[in-house]
């Protein structure tokens, strides 16, 4: 399905079972950089914080925009091991314990599924003329956004740049050391899940010479919507605006 408005195409795709949308320019020159987004836990490729996303990296930095659905989320089926770790969750948050242990082993799990199905996903992208194998490409993911981007990143070449953030180092920062391309990572000073020194362990594992950390105060969920517009100027900087 295909649709266009205010000047955003919008198209829905699938690489084998794993569905997908990508946001286009309407009008504009023939070649431009795509960013992938991975989108955080419990939400869906069409999130409203992912559309708005996507809309604001098209109209004013000329990108496509590319999300697919992660495992066991937005219209792909939940295995039993997908109820059996939401369920964990869900019970240790009805009984005030610690979510983040759990949400660290699952996501990791996560991870293993999902950076398999991005590779694909990149491949055909990359066929579409209007985006090609030799263009630039980005990916921005926030919390379970980051725990599949990470490795991804990490075993991909042609990711060039990259937005993190909120998310526990433990399994991720070994292979943050792998990461050498620039970063910008998020994080906020009072989040109730994720210690201040947590979130800086992780920053502090990227092995890029060019990484930037942005803190804000604030709880998890109340990062501030202008990280957005810090995000669209990272990625016009080092993708560049739309190529001829």
């Amino acid at each position: 399905m295909e649709t266009s408005s205010n000047g955003v195409i919008e198209r829905d795709f699938t690489v084998g079972e794993v569905p997908g949308v990508l946001w286009s320019p309407a009008s504009g020159a023939d070649r431009a950089p795509l960013v992938l987004m991975g989108h955080g836990g419990g939400t869906h490729k069409r999130w409203p914080a992912m559309t708005g996303r996507a809309r604001l990296l098209v109209t004013h930095g000329g990108f496509h925009v590319a999300c697919i659905d992660a495992p066991g989320h937005g219209d792909r089926p939940r295995t039993a091991y997908d109820e059996q770790e939401i369920d964990a969750m869900l019970r240790a948050r009805a009984a005030g314990e610690p979510e983040g242990p759990i949400v660290v082993r699952y996501n990791a799990h996560l991870a293993e599924r999902a950076v398999p199905e991005w590779r694909a996903a990149l491949d055909a992208l990359q066929e579409l003329p209007e985006i090609g194998a030799d263009g630039p490409v980005g990916y921005f993911g926030l919390n379970m956004g980051t725990a599949t981007g990470v490795p991804f990143v990490a075993s991909d070449p042609r990711i060039t740049a990259a937005v993190f953030g909120l998310h526990w180092p433990d399994a991720l920062a070994g292979t943050a050391q792998q990461i050498t391309v620039p970063v910008e990572f998020a994080m906020q000073w009072d989040d109730e899940h994720i210690p201040r020194e947590a979130g800086l362990a992780l920053f502090d594992a990227f092995a890029s010479k060019e990484k930037t950390l942005h803190v804000n105060p604030g709880r998890h969920k109340e990062l501030p919507r202008f990280e957005a517009d810090s995000a669209l100027r990272f990625f016009v900087r080092h993708l560049g605006r739309a190529v001829m």
